[in-house]
């Protein structure tokens, strides 16, 4: 199959679907960190899908979209029912709105949708829990949410997938512990990246059983 991987500077989705023989890349604006520089394509991902060989035809679309502004864990920063210093009062919502992140959700949560809409028959975005404000412009639920702790990390951490032409992940390794390791991180500038990595588990999951 040909895999292109959006939003994907770790490589962990694309170097499993890569040890399989697909022809696997992974795209970002950033440098790659996961010490394949041979299958990362540093560029915009809609720059990369609308040029060739992406353009003529893809076989299956994985999407790690960013989630600073539209994951549920930051709907504190975004809205707040007391006044405060960045917010303003929005009348048609009721509430204080950052009005800065307001626009930067808005924005990822086009971004967002534009992925779902790639042209491939089969699509898999990744995401934590997000927010009603940035699902209601997404327009469609997850199809799943999953769990480390399924596919042989002891931690938790609600992923969620929405998939096109694609069946629901299977759990391949349940086990036993339940700590929210990724939560407990201390403040660092690769903190952020380090919160996005998918798990390995998952994505040789998603390599074994998406193997079309």
């Amino acid at each position: 199959m040909i895999v292109l991987v959006g939003c994907e500077e770790s490589q962990t989705i694309t170097k499993a679907f890569d040890k399989l023989g697909h022809i696997a890349n992974s795209c970002d604006i950033q440098d790659c960190s996961g010490d394949r520089p041979d299958l990362h394509i540093k560029d915009s991902i809609f720059h990369v899908l609308h040029k060739p060989p992406y353009s003529f035809g893809l076989d299956l679309f994985i999407g790690n979209p960013p989630c600073t502004f539209i994951a549920n864990s930051g709907v504190r920063w975004l809205i707040s029912t007391k006044d405060k210093d960045g917010f303003k009062w929005d009348g048609k919502l009721g509430l204080f709105v950052n009005k800065y992140r307001w626009e930067q959700m808005e924005d990822g949560a086009l971004f967002f949708r534009s992925l779902l809409h790639t042209n491939c028959d089969k699509i898999c975005l990744e995401n934590p829990i997000i927010h009603k404000y940035a699902l209601k412009i997404i327009g469609v639920k997850q199809s799943q949410i999953i769990q480390p702790w399924q596919f042989g990390h002891g931690e938790t951490k609600a992923t969620c997938l929405w998939l096109k032409g694609l069946p629901k992940l299977t759990p391949s390794n349940i086990v036993d512990g339940r700590e929210q390791k990724i939560w407990k991180m201390p403040p660092s500038p690769e903190r952020a990246k380090l919160r996005s990595k998918t798990f390995t588990g998952i994505a040789e999951a998603m390599a074994t059983q998406w193997n079309f």
